[in-house]
């Protein structure tokens, strides 16, 4: 949109920080000190604002993505060698999210795929534009997407992810090419009959930001910021 000509959406301001200082401070609170971020349109704006990371507490690498068009799959992907196989948390640069949210999957002791899941309706959140997850009784994952009629609770976009869903993209990503998104990843993920699990963060403030009208509502928004 015209906020973003000129200036990159992780870097719009909310309460004084850029968007995407929330997921980084969540990160940093839950004693995470290596971030990777994935940069590509006015990739030296986020390079320059946000520097080394020492701001936050952490320290930052960045890794170039020039298919950043493509699907928030593709960004995932180009940090395979960053993450040298080691779990990884993801979070989307543009969710504002609280600090205690990181923290809470840390500390539920996931060792597999997990994604944090909210089962409460926001009344701030659009929720045709939420992408919603359909679970079984034990909590995994069985359809995910933003078409879903029935579905159990919302993607925070907060996630634990291991070298299988590393070595899954590498696949993907070469059958596929760039439009792949992380929900395709898992939707083949369960398909192959390994287990997506959740963690549970409902009550935990966060937020999809995706349109002018998103912005002004964080904006207005000093509850849990």
């Amino acid at each position: 949109g015209i906020l973003t000509k000129r200036y990159p959406k992780a870097l719009l301001p909310v309460h004084g920080q850029p968007l995407i200082g929330y997921p980084i401070a969540a990160q940093a609170a839950a004693g995470i000190k290596e971030i990777a971020i994935v940069v590509g349109y006015l990739e030296d704006l986020i390079r320059e604002a946000l520097g080394d990371g020492s701001q936050f507490g952490v320290s930052l690498s960045y890794i170039s993505n020039d298919d950043y068009l493509g699907g928030n799959a593709v960004s995932v992907h180009k940090a395979r060698e960053w993450a040298q196989e080691a779990p990884v948390i993801l979070c989307m640069g543009d969710h504002l999210i609280k600090k205690d949210l990181v923290s809470r999957l840390v500390e539920s002791g996931a060792t597999g795929e997990t994604l944090c899941v909210d089962y409460n309706l926001k009344e701030y959140l659009d929720i045709n534009e939420a992408t919603k997850v359909a679970l079984d009784g034990d909590g995994c994952i069985t359809d995910i997407g933003k078409g879903l009629t029935y579905w159990d609770a919302l993607d925070t976009g907060v996630f634990l992810l291991t070298s299988l869903f590393f070595r899954v993209l590498e696949k993907l990503v070469r059958q596929h090419g760039v439009g792949l998104e992380v929900s395709d990843t898992i939707q083949f993920l369960i398909a192959q009959g390994y287990r997506f699990g959740t963690c549970d963060v409902s009550g935990r403030f966060w937020m999809d930001v995706d349109t002018e009208d998103d912005l002004n509502t964080a904006r207005r928004m000093s509850d849990g910021l």
